[in-house]
């Protein structure tokens, strides 16, 4: 099954009936339409485009719209009230244990080759481990940490058609990282999350922390008490982008928040939209728009069915990737840390995927 991005009308009927919250339920279709690629495209360019996106995003105030069903079929949403490492470079991973078991299927089938740091592959539906290797084991995550930021910014409740600016203290952080954003830029808190989970723009991240109700110390609290929550005991937030280093958790831990993130239907739709374009607005450098592509290869190509998905990248974590997909219409969870090169970290998702597909089904 084919996941194409969302339609410009897909996303209406999602914000509108995201903001019903606790008056209404309404049905959703995740998957896109059978349409062509070009008109499956989200494009939001022009000078009417900021206020037609607000007008498009949330008009609630209430509490974090949470995804009730599974899959990637209509969904149902309603209302729900939620709330240091040492680092080595990355050489050989043939050292490290690896484990297989036959949850997904026959257990007598080959099993899956990986050449990343840390791996972990779970059978969502039962929880069940299909494949782990070096699992537990707290790792720099990277950007994945952007997942908890999103969960913590929707749990908030917060106006997302309220508007952020840029300030020059979100181009700030533990490492210099490339950004196509600039002091100045005007977005409102739906696009600054959008842009944080697909394009993974480190100052969209940070502008959402520092504009959390408490401030950004707050923020972190959130993040670190949601991790806690969430029965996650390796992991540990040191900021919202994921270009701290201290940002670790092992596989088995990240697992849990991605199937926390599951129930977050804004994050299955924003973490896999393939591309956007972006009116961006600045009072001094004039208006533009910002053509954005996800950061994920397979969203990209689309030649499988994925429900969330976020990849990341500093040195000391190497290439990551979590991602949410459906094999043999059985939904998994993949974890991989610290792949040496991007061509590892999709080669050996392609490897998992792929063997996935091959297992006869229990």
């Amino acid at each position: 099954m084919k996941q194409l991005p969302l339609t410009k009308q897909q996303l209406i009927a999602a914000m509108i009936s995201l903001s019903l919250g606790g008056v209404a339920q309404a049905a959703l279709t995740i998957n896109g339409s059978a349409d062509t690629e070009s008109s499956a495209r989200i494009s939001w360019g022009g000078a009417d485009s900021l206020s037609e996106a607000r007008k498009i995003m949330y008009k609630s105030t209430g509490s974090a719209i949470k995804k009730v069903d599974t899959g990637y079929g209509t969904t149902n949403i309603t209302n729900a009230n939620s709330f240091g490492s040492s680092n080595n470079s990355y050489t050989s991973s043939n050292r490290y244990n690896t484990t297989y078991r036959g949850a997904f299927g026959s257990s007598d089938m080959i099993p899956i080759s990986t050449d990343s740091r840390s791996v972990a592959v779970i059978d969502a539906e039962t929880g069940e481990s299909i494949y782990e290797k070096d699992a537990d084991i707290a790792r720099p995550m990277a950007s994945i940490t952007k997942v908890m930021t999103a969960m913590v910014v929707l749990d908030a409740g917060l106006d997302m058609r309220e508007e952020i600016t840029l300030d020059a203290e979100d181009f700030v952080g533990p490492k210099r990282a490339s950004s196509r954003l600039k002091v100045g830029d005007r977005l409102n808190r739906a696009e600054m999350l959008l842009m944080a989970l697909m394009k993974s723009e480190n100052p969209a991240a940070k502008s959402l922390a520092r504009n959390y109700p408490g401030g950004y110390s707050a923020f972190m609290r959130a993040m670190n008490r949601k991790a806690q929550d969430l029965g996650m005991t390796t992991a540990f937030f040191g900021d919202p982008t994921g270009l701290d280093k201290r940002n670790v958790a092992s596989s088995n831990d990240l697992v849990k928040m991605v199937r926390a993130a599951g129930n977050y239907d804004v994050i299955r739709r924003f973490s896999t939209t393939k591309s956007y374009d972006f009116f961006v607005s600045n009072y001094s450098r004039g208006n533009r728009t910002y053509k954005a592509n996800n950061t994920s290869s397979l969203v990209r190509e689309g030649g499988y069915p994925i429900g969330i998905s976020k990849t990341g990248f500093i040195n000391e974590a190497g290439r990551c990737v979590v991602m949410e997909t459906r094999v043999n219409n059985r939904p998994a969870i993949i974890v991989i840390l610290g792949a040496n090169s991007s061509a590892t970290r999709w080669g050996d998702a392609k490897n998992i995927l792929n063997s996935l597909a091959t297992r006869r089904t229990v």
